[in-house]
């Protein structure tokens, strides 16, 4: 199953998007602890998008995603409409330095809990890859 959509931040919509992918990979078998891990990965994906990315954009400007799910691996790519933003340049938010310092959690958590993450080369798009475990 594949499928392509815009989204504007509408938590209604947001929500729908996540639960029809989380469903999909259920119905696929995939492990709750992989369902778990999906759903948290596009939920921190599309909020750095609107957070972040649309930041200095009208409120109506929404957002791409993609998604692509087989037995073997989920694929999930968000894109953003904002100038990017270079991911090495974020600080590591478990480092004693930044505890206190509220930014780079969801790039960590997306990080450990899919198998591939990738930006391209602006930073407004990210490709987040889950295998079967």
């Amino acid at each position: 199953m594949s499928g392509r959509v815009s989204l504007v931040n509408n938590r209604d919509e947001i929500s729908a998007l996540q639960d029809l992918v989380v469903e999909r990979a259920e119905d696929l078998g995939y492990s709750k602890a992989s369902l778990f891990a999906l759903r948290l990965a596009i939920e921190e994906a599309i909020a750095n998008a609107f957070h972040h990315g649309h930041r200095e954009l009208p409120v109506e400007t929404p957002i791409d995603i993609e998604y692509d799910l087989s037995d073997v691996r989920i694929s999930v790519i968000v894109e953003d409409k904002g100038p990017g933003f270079t991911p090495a340049a974020v600080p590591d938010p478990t480092l004693d330095e930044n505890l206190e310092t509220p930014g780079g959690r969801g790039l960590v958590l997306m990080r450990a809990y899919m198998t591939r993450i990738e930006y391209n080369e602006t930073g407004n798009r990210v490709e987040m890859e889950l295998r079967r475990p």
